[in-house]
């Protein structure tokens, strides 16, 4: 079995022994996940170190050497894997946060544990499903593996307080989505289908992405329905980005899940959107982004600022991180938008550095949380003081999501301003620089009140968090933010060699485009010049 496969199946089936496990084995539960979570990190490490050192062709030759299964010949259903550089990007990230959600539930889970876990794991499987298949059918059913999963984790585990409805409208607004971004794969299915047929009559049909990506660069796709494909996609995808006005299941969901569970849920649940943008509708349909993604740009300046807005109003800590990432998002739509190598590579880059951050942040708000039990900010106050520790990392990851330079954050947001700029949105970037001022205002008054400001006797008994095993997933996230702030070179370069291909693709696009209507192309380039291909006519 190839490594790729393994990331889908040690969780599944570290899932499937705990089944087994009596759910009085309450310690060997944990151990079990604890474990399987670690094995897929060494597994994205491995992937990791193999861009690295071998580049975009190691992963090429790796994913070449790895059969396409079928699994429905029928209907064109097959099992393939493969991964470029951006998939090791995100495979790493969904592998840190699982590792450290594991130890975080460790002590933080006390009721029914064992069937905790088990979901957990599932949620993990589905998360490294859509990061990995090249069938489109394995995607949307990793991408729907993923959902159910948090839906029982925010109803069974979240806060009694708005746990029943958090899970209910985070469920309702992802399926949706996923059922808007369904039919946007069956017109690439369908149409793919078409294309096949014309070379043989006998032809079957095929979900794979290698086959739609073929079809496309052969001109079976229209102007006409890459404008409608890529549009359904985008919207389908987009709700679990989340983009502005489809955002607002996305910080109840925060703020009603069990710490580890809004660690999964911003860390890697709202990279699956973005990703799945990039990975299908930008290769299968260039044309049609370059016709949406302006005012992709423009949509993304909402999330950046009502975001950054609606955050400073709230008096919930989770709501602040919540609403924080929605606006956060804003910068991987705009780096998205961008269509340049910098832009896109920010975009991906900040991914991976916010789903760090996030996670790092609410498992601390999770750790004292569960001590406190409030999130209420003006209940809170002078916790450092009794908490130093947490407090410290609080610190830290308050002045990764500011943008302070020398964290992972800045660096990737920093590129992202300079791919927008580049590309003609220089409105955006004006724009984008003032939303990291507001992130700093809410997000140091949020640290102040919380940490700093005048102790109240009520929280003189909680605890620090103490030894290796509470503190280790805070500083292992923290380790990472520092790594890659500090010299973000391997990331960005293992991100630039998986970008370059799909934008090179949208660039030949809109300059194919520009010149069909006399406009002079957007002078964005930073990649070879693609040689034009012939316009493509209506089908």
């Amino acid at each position: 079995m190839d490594a790729l496969t393994l990331l889908v199946v040690v969780p599944l089936l570290a899932a499937g022994l705990l089944v087994l496990v009596p759910a009085t084995s309450e310690k060997l539960v944990r151990w079990t996940a604890i474990t399987a979570s670690g094995i897929t990190l060494g597994i994205g490490l491995w992937f990791f170190r193999m861009a690295l050192t071998g580049g975009e062709a190691a992963l090429t030759e790796y994913t070449a050497a790895i059969p396409r299964r079928t699994w429905v010949e029928s209907v064109g259903i097959s099992w393939s894997v493969g991964v470029d550089g951006m998939s090791v990007a995100m495979l790493l990230l969904n592998s840190l946060v699982l590792f450290a959600g594991c130890l975080v539930s460790g002590h933080a889970i006390q009721d029914r544990v064992k069937e905790y876990f088990i979901l957990f794991l599932a949620l993990g499987a589905g998360v490294f499903g859509v990061f990995i298949v090249k069938d489109m059918f394995f995607l949307y059913f990793a991408f729907e593996l993923a959902v159910v999963p948090m839906y029982l984790l925010i109803g069974c585990w979240g806060s009694p307080k708005d746990r029943e409805y958090a899970a209910m409208k985070l469920t309702l607004y992802l399926t949706a989505g996923a059922l808007v971004a369904l039919f946007g794969l069956l017109l690439l299915y369908f149409e793919t289908w078409d294309w096949l047929r014309l070379a043989d009559p006998e032809a079957l049909p095929s979900f794979h992405l290698d086959d739609v990506f073929a079809a496309s660069d052969d001109g079976a796709f229209g102007v006409g329905f890459q404008k409608t494909a890529f549009a359904l996609l985008f919207l389908g995808f987009a709700t679990i980005i989340p983009m502005w006005p489809l955002h607002t299941w996305s910080p109840i969901g925060h703020a009603a899940a069990p710490a580890a569970g809004s660690m999964m849920h911003a860390g890697v649940l709202m990279k699956l959107g973005s990703f799945a943008v990039l990975r299908v509708a930008f290769p299968a349909c260039p044309e049609g982004a370059a016709y949406w993604l302006p005012w992709v740009a423009v949509i993304a300046m909402a999330n950046i600022i009502y975001g950054g807005y609606v955050a400073m109003a709230q008096k919930d800590i989770k709501f602040v991180i919540g609403f924080s990432s929605s606006s956060h998002m804003g910068y991987t739509l705009l780096g998205i938008a961008s269509v340049t190598v910098m832009g896109v590579s920010g975009a991906v880059f900040l991914m991976f550095a916010h789903g760090v951050m996030t996670a790092l942040t609410f498992g601390l708000i999770g750790f004292f949380y569960d001590q406190t039990h409030s999130r209420y900010i003006p209940d809170l106050g002078g916790l450092a003081q009794q908490m130093p520790f947490v407090g410290t990392c609080f610190v830290l990851a308050t002045m990764a999501s500011a943008g302070v330079p020398g964290f992972a954050n800045f660096a990737s947001e920093l590129m992202v301003m300079l791919g927008a700029w580049e590309a003609g949105y220089e409105v955006q970037a004006v724009i984008a620089v003032f939303g990291v001022v507001i992130t700093a205002v809410y997000l140091l008054r949020a640290l102040a009140d919380v940490f700093f400001r005048a102790r109240k006797e009520r929280w003189d008994k909680i605890k620090d968090a103490r030894g290796p095993f509470q503190r280790a997933p805070f500083v292992l996230l923290i380790l990472v933010l520092l790594v890659f702030g500090m010299y973000p070179k391997p990331m960005t370069d293992v991100i630039k060699a998986g970008v370059e291909p799909i934008v090179a693709k949208v660039q030949a696009a809109q300059d194919r485009i520009a010149r069909e209507t006399g406009e002079a192309p957007a002078s964005r380039r930073t990649a070879p010049e693609t040689p034009a291909a012939p316009a493509k006519e209506e089908r």
